[in-house]
């Protein structure tokens, strides 16, 4: 009879965290809630840790990665803040926003992490096991989405040990993620205009109100965040939008007065959607049926995030 294996799961106590730094600053792989969804952790300033993100989800080098840490003046020592940068943390940070800044100079980050652009993606995330790990190890964290790349994003720990398995160190297991959805990506240009660059928690019109009338924004169509891909978070079946029934042979995914096998929100609630909306995508890439439907989601506010990802499953 084979020995038991040691579970990579832990609990994010003292004991848990303290071990997750010690994995962290040996350059191994940490899975860690966030307020959106698990990310797969290692030091941002270690080339071989970043390449170890990269093998665990086979993610394609020229997508950049996310860069967290605890606070602003730790945000600072990596990018070039402006006055755009800073009213933008001082409204969302610690919280759901990433901003793409220009890279400083002197930033101790692996090339990686900006995947060869002048630019770095930050965050500060509010979610306290993410936070504490952060304060823990005492470095910057890159942290995609622990799952295997253009997979669906996790947002529980079992997620991330069916995604991944071995190929993650630890995983900390701080329950179910709140907002389900990942971080908005906004870039800052330095000619003054900026880009929404990923949908996400905060709208837009969020962004568009702290940075003022006179700001402009511009459309992109260069690769410069993470979740740009074309083909994203598929769930590894064929995905049909905007269903208002199942077909033969499909699992439906409804929304509203849409019924399905599950739904994103009965009552049509877009933040309950937006939460809800990976655990779905798992359940039908569970479920027998070989084809997934999704019901229509509004694209109003969060709704614009939900359907990008989903146009991006469906791709």
């Amino acid at each position: 009879m084979e020995p038991t294996k040691p579970s990579k799961v832990h609990l994010p106590d003292n004991r848990g965290l303290r071990y997750a730094a010690q994995v962290i600053a040996q350059g191994g792989t940490v899975a860690v809630p966030t307020e959106t969804v698990y990310g797969l952790a290692a030091r941002a300033d270690h080339d071989a840790a970043v390449a170890g993100i990269y093998r665990a989800k086979g993610r394609p080098d020229f997508n950049p990665l996310i860069v967290h840490v605890p606070d602003v003046t730790a945000a600072q020592a990596y990018a070039v803040f402006d006055d755009r940068a800073l009213a933008l943390a001082k409204a969302f940070w610690p919280g759901a926003l990433t901003m793409v800044l220009p890279r400083r100079s002197d930033a101790e980050l692996a090339a990686a992490v900006s995947a060869g652009l002048p630019t770095v993606a930050l965050r500060c995330p509010a979610h306290p096991v993410m936070q504490a790990l952060l304060k823990t190890c005492g470095l910057p964290l890159a942290a995609p989405s622990a799952n295997r790349s253009g997979g669906v994003s996790p947002t529980s720990a079992a997620h991330v040990a069916a995604s991944l398995g071995d190929r993650v160190d630890v995983i900390l297991d701080g329950g179910e993620t709140e907002r389900g959805i990942e971080s908005t990506i906004v870039g800052l240009r330095e000619d003054g205009t900026w880009a929404l660059l990923r949908p996400g928690p905060i709208t837009e019109a969020e962004i568009a109100a702290v940075l003022g009338a006179g700001s402009t924004a511009v459309h992109s169509t260069q690769i410069e965040a993470p979740g740009q891909l074309a083909s994203h978070y598929a769930p590894g079946k064929p995905v049909r939008l905007n269903a208002e029934a199942a077909r033969a042979g499909e699992f439906l995914i409804g929304f509203g007065a849409v019924d399905g096998q599950v739904s994103l929100s009965a009552s049509g609630d877009l933040a309950e959607a937006a939460a809800r909306l990976y655990a779905c995508l798992h359940l039908g890439a569970d479920a027998p049926e070989t084809l997934i439907a999704v019901a229509p989601v509004p694209n109003d506010g969060i709704g614009a995030a939900i359907n990008d990802r989903l146009r991006r499953a469906a791709a």
